[in-house]
């Protein structure tokens, strides 16, 4: 049985994200403002969390209902019967988001919710459940548009931009779902090699190998929220999480360089983790030395912008940046995404596609440069495109969002809670987890398996690397790794 379901994004990645539903086979599929709406079963919904690369959360929406007043809010919400979605004796919390001249504080929605879920136990049963933040049991998200309210159970838990590959990071990195959506714009998916010659810790490196390749980005992950539903489906997850049949090779190679030797090692501790040495390199190099590829390439960068690091001559670094472009890149092309007018002018290209799309809470550009030999005019009366029709539209399509300058406004109006999706790029950092030995084996996980099929290793020794236990301590359920993909 279908139901509905929305996928949230960042702002700019919405048409990316309905393309990868699309493709995921998600049936009427409707684009929103940060979210992209759908319907499908529990395997859609499964697949949803594990596959896409340009989601943040999956949401299930459960009600729909208008309310005018804090007592409508507390009335509807207590109609809902939670006994089918909270199971006694487990905990839950409320995540809110809010754009209403009603309901102007998230944390008041958020207080009412729990209320009437609190108080409808109480009277029922005698017992209420209890509240936790940090890990709780079920999550649940509402969304009040003026007096219009949805409200959601997550099926994500984490945001889904949190892979967990990511052993190591720099300062400011970009965001996973970010990176994704770059490269899925580009509409690079393995053709030639990708080059990012300002790599930092390597984000774009991977995820552009996970594209590559076809692998899924949730394959990293400890868990997902859906696992703690009353209705979850082990034997069907875990069918999904096993099967690797939509992988292919990857002929090619991406390359990463940054100046930083500090940020090479940080990025090739996390291609390790990813167990994807063998489709990326890291190497220390200034972009100021780079040289034209011997092979057909894609160039995707994301050099500083001057606002979360201070960098000293950042005009003479994007002057340095078209200067390399122009004389070391011929015949490929390169996107550049970037925050500043100022900074692309340095470049002294003319783009051919520029798309708006939002890194955390700046309006950022992120736009495409054809560096063909000699004139355009030449170019094109040799059948050169500079761009596709395909292009123009998207192109067209991504900047309907640009004129909305009221998502700008607003995001100083999000709840705390819904703000590390946002502002996601301190969150790495907070986790960390011991570094890998530098001899243990390049894998990734793959097998998963409950406690009463786990398997026998007999005399082989076993290298746990990404196994669940191994990555969250005490967990001892699910998901040991027992191939190595490196071989």
């Amino acid at each position: 049985m279908e139901f509905e379901l929305i996928a949230k994004t960042f702002m700019g990645l919405e048409t990316v994200l309905a393309q990868e539903l699309t493709q995921l086979g998600a049936n009427n599929v409707q684009i929103g403002r940060r979210m992209v709406s759908f319907t499908g079963d529990k395997e859609m919904m499964y697949r949803a969390n594990f596959q896409l690369h340009t989601a943040i959360r999956i949401l299930k929406p459960i009600a729909h209902f208008k309310a005018k007043s804090a007592d409508d809010m507390y009335e509807e919400v207590k109609k809902i019967d939670w006994s089918n979605y909270i199971e006694e004796g487990k905990t839950f919390s409320v995540d809110s988001v809010v754009y209403s001249e009603e309901f102007r504080n998230s944390r008041f929605v958020t207080y009412k919710v729990k209320d009437a879920i609190v108080d409808q136990f109480r009277e029922k049963t005698g017992n209420r459940p209890n509240i936790s933040v940090s890990n709780p049991d079920i999550r649940l998200n509402i969304h009040v548009a003026e007096d219009k309210a949805t409200l959601s159970l997550d099926s994500s838990g984490e945001s889904l931009h949190r892979r967990g590959y990511r052993q190591e990071s720099v300062e400011a990195p970009l965001n996973e779902v970010l990176a994704a959506g770059m490269i899925l714009m580009t509409g690079w998916k393995g053709e030639t090699d990708l080059i990012d010659p300002m790599c930092g810790s390597g984000t774009i490196a991977v995820e552009a190998a996970l594209i590559a390749r076809n692998i899924s980005p949730g394959v990293f992950r400890k868990e997902y929220a859906f696992e703690k539903w009353p209705d979850f489906d082990q034997e069907l997850f875990d069918e999904i999480y096993n099967d690797d049949s939509q992988e292919r090779e990857f002929t090619h190679h991406i390359y990463g360089y940054d100046i930083d030797m500090k940020a090479v090692n940080t990025a090739r501790l996390n291609v390790r983790a990813a167990g994807l040495t063998k489709n990326v390199t890291i190497e220390q190099q200034d972009f100021k030395n780079f040289t034209k590829p011997e092979n057909p390439a894609i160039m995707v960068m994301n050099p500083p912008y001057g606002e979360r690091i201070s960098t000293p001559n950042l005009l003479g670094t994007y002057k340095m940046i078209g200067e390399r472009l122009k004389h070391q890149f011929t015949g490929n092309e390169a996107w550049v995404l970037s925050y500043r007018e100022e900074c692309f002018d340095q470049i002294g290209l003319k783009p051919s596609i520029k798309i708006p799309v939002y890194n955390g809470s700046l309006e950022c550009e992120f736009r495409k440069y054809a560096m063909f030999d000699g004139r355009m005019r030449e170019f094109r009366s040799e059948g050169g495109i500079v761009k596709t029709d395909k292009e123009k539209a998207e192109m067209a399509e991504k900047h309907r969002f640009k004129k909305n300058r009221e998502f700008k406004k607003r995001l100083d109006e999000e709840e705390e809670n819904e703000a590390a999706d946002i502002r996601s790029f301190k969150f790495h950092s907070l986790e960390r987890r011991e570094p890998r030995r530098a001899d243990e084996d390049d894998a990734r996980p793959r097998k998963r398996f409950t406690n009463d099929r786990k398997p026998s290793f007999g005399k082989k020794e076993f290298k746990g690397g990404f196994g669940k236990a191994d990555r969250h301590t005490g967990f001892d359920k699910k998901r040991k790794r027992i191939d190595n993909d490196e071989d």
